[in-house]
């Protein structure tokens, strides 16, 4: 095969992946469309996982309901999982003003909070074999 019909093909391949993942929006005043009207409401009002959910099925590409899941999800202690929503909504829509602090705020949650190991004053090393010190062998 030649060089232009490889990249006809891809091109092809690429297009038709991206048109079936394009946003279904149901008619304006069908049932779906207030079911969609309901949900994404309610998503950002009250932070209903389930609400966001069904949303984004409906609209995969509205960063605004994006940005409403990833705070539901940090609501629901899930950083990790809105993250990837937040830097989602970033990708479809740099200028969204917060995103970048609200990414910040959930990978903070995301670091371990640990408390500090304590060492012995010798050689700053612990080993689970050592015996205590006021013990003889």
């Amino acid at each position: 095969m030649s060089a232009a019909k490889i990249l006809g093909l891809a091109f092809l391949l690429l297009a038709a992946a991206a048109g079936s993942r394009a946003a279904v929006t149901p008619p304006a005043g069908s049932a779906a469309a207030t079911t969609l009207a309901r949900d994404s409401a309610r998503c950002r009002t009250q932070a209903d996982l389930n609400a966001c959910y069904d949303a984004i099925r409906w609209s995969p590409g509205d960063p605004d309901l994006l940005v409403a899941l990833g705070d539901a999800l940090v609501r629901s202690r899930r950083p990790a999982d809105a993250i990837r929503y937040y830097r989602r909504a970033a990708a479809l829509a740099p200028t969204i003003p917060g995103v970048a602090a609200k990414i910040t705020a959930a990978e903070a949650k995301l670091s371990p909070r640990r408390a500090p190991v304590e060492r012995s004053a010798a050689n700053g090393k612990r080993y689970s074999n050592t015996a205590p010190e006021a013990q003889s062998h």
